[in-house]
């Protein structure tokens, strides 16, 4: 414990961060935000006796998304952390404060550069061991899988309108005005003649530049609209770019492409098939020669990790390519030198690779005492959130309970006062009944190294749901450095901590 020179404990200045993902709820007396915060206050008060203090500004995000940053009270926490007035942030769980491992990580450097503690209540992490860190991980990624599940749903609901031919939101195009009444786009006269004429002034020979020239001469402009919170948005002189993606637009032929198939669209279409299938075949001769004239950017997932067993240089990916597909590559640099002393390492298929290094992961996520550490953080979260949960659902009968008292007292008296108790007693009742409902699951929720095991086994579907970037940012936490062994065709990983490195030894990774 820090103290002081007197033997006093250190302050250690706490903020409570709360964050609700829809603002539903937010009106009541007593919604998520103060339930969080409660339980930090709680929290902090334990800590009185090692100097822990809780600040008096409050940092609520109620109604935004954990799936980005883009969130008021969190800039305002963090620029506070990088001004030295914070020195630990208490949250109520691990997600309040970020469901994308990219942005926790992020987080986690600005406060680990400016001396800032963190600390979830419901979960007891330790993260100055590797364990905990590697715990915490785990159940980053589960939080950062439910909120691509959740994104797939939405992604599937829009899709499906879509193929039914409806305008499911997005920027305006020009020609096109959308009509809020029926959710549909309908033909602007005036803009829809614009376009008309650009296609054939196009078709009739005239390069996009010189397009771009003769509508500025006119004074055309790009589609301009006025977005729901009264914004104004779009009206720029049309440029090369524009021209470009509007001579490309199915949705000029009244059709709407969903997953490069095409359905027929509500809207009325503005160029005929013939013309837009013409423009296209002119788009595409344009464009010979130039398609190829950079080659095309390829995400390394091992970059910078993986190195030759053989000589230890440093290996790069590559790629072969045929008509069908294309064939990624890590291959060492000391055998593309072809030098005196040039590695005889061969190309190594680097989909084989990837897969060998997320096998490792998966096997020390299956280790006894990884899976034994998590299942008792998950069945404590379960717990105290029941205890919660069972907290206020007390509080909400004591109130309803005290609502029925006020109405049986002033019957008609007030048909008014008696109305909005009425509603009020409701509302509490529903409210309940809710509470009762999931503390009841959080209850009979059984949480063992047995169910969590089957859950880490299918880590390669979890894997698969987070983008390249996002891949690679959690295995640059995990790995050190990744040897390719050409002579046995085997992949070594090493870990980043000690204690990761003798699990792995002793469960034979």
């Amino acid at each position: 414990m820090a103290s002081t020179n007197n033997g006093a404990p250190k302050l250690v200045r706490c903020a409570i961060y709360t964050r609700k993902s829809t603002e539903e709820g937010l009106e009541q007396n007593f919604n998520s935000l103060d339930a969080q915060r409660d339980a930090g206050e709680a929290y902090i008060r334990s800590q009185a006796g090692e100097g822990w203090t809780l600040l008096p500004t409050q940092y609520d995000d109620g109604g935004y998304t954990g799936a980005n940053m883009e969130r008021p009270a969190m800039r305002r926490l963090l620029a506070d952390s990088q001004a030295g007035k914070v020195d630990c942030v208490v949250v109520y769980k691990v997600d309040r404060l970020s469901r994308s491992i990219r942005d926790f990580a992020k987080i986690m450097e600005i406060f680990d550069k400016h001396g800032t503690t963190f600390v979830s209540v419901t979960q007891q992490f330790n993260t100055t061991t590797s364990l905990g860190r590697l715990t915490l991980n785990i159940l980053l990624s589960f939080a950062q899988f439910e909120r691509e599940i959740i994104s797939e749903r939405t992604r599937d609901k829009q899709s499906a309108a879509r193929k039914r031919g409806k305008w499911t939101g997005g920027h305006l195009i020009l020609g096109y005005d959308l009509d809020s009444s029926i959710g549909r786009l309908v033909v602007n006269t005036e803009e829809a003649e614009r376009v008309r004429s650009i296609f054939r002034w196009y078709l009739e020979g005239e390069s996009v530049f010189s397009i771009t020239a003769k509508t500025s001469k006119l004074g055309w402009r790009n589609k301009q609209w006025t977005t729901l919170d009264s914004k104004p948005y779009g009206g720029q002189p049309l440029r090369r770019s524009h021209l470009y993606n509007l001579l490309a637009n199915i949705l000029y032929t009244g059709q709407i492409r969903v997953d490069d198939v095409l359905y027929p669209g509500e809207h009325e279409a503005i160029v005929d098939q013939q013309t837009f299938d013409l423009v296209q075949i002119r788009l595409k001769q344009n464009s010979v020669g130039g398609e190829n004239r950079h080659r095309t950017r390829m995400e390394s997932l091992l970059r910078g990790l993986i190195y030759c067993s053989c000589c230890g240089s440093a290996m790069y990916q590559t790629y072969s390519a045929s008509r069908e597909r294309r064939y990624r590559y890590y291959v060492c640099s000391r055998a593309q030198q072809r030098t005196e002393e040039y590695c005889p390492t061969r190309a190594a298929s680097a989909p084989a690779v990837e897969d060998a290094v997320v096998e490792s992961i998966r096997r020390i996520g299956v280790h006894p005492r990884v899976l034994e550490e998590t299942a008792h953080v998950g069945r404590q979260q379960l717990a105290e959130e029941a205890a919660r949960l069972r907290e206020e659902l007390n509080g909400v009968q004591l109130r309803v309970k005290n609502l029925k008292s006020q109405s049986a007292r002033m019957r008609g008296s007030d048909s008014t006062r008696e109305a909005e108790l009425k509603a009020q007693i409701g509302n509490g009742e529903a409210r309940a009944k809710a509470l009762k409902g999931e503390a009841q699951i959080r209850e009979r929720t059984r949480l063992d190294e047995k169910e969590l095991r089957k859950t880490m086994e299918s880590f390669e579907e979890l894997w698969k749901t987070i983008n390249v970037k996002e891949q690679s940012l959690l295995l640059r936490q995990l790995i050190e450095r990744v040897g390719y062994d050409d002579r046995s065709g085997k992949v070594t990983v090493s870990f980043k901590s000690a204690s990761i490195k003798e699990l792995c030894q002793a469960g034979g990774s």
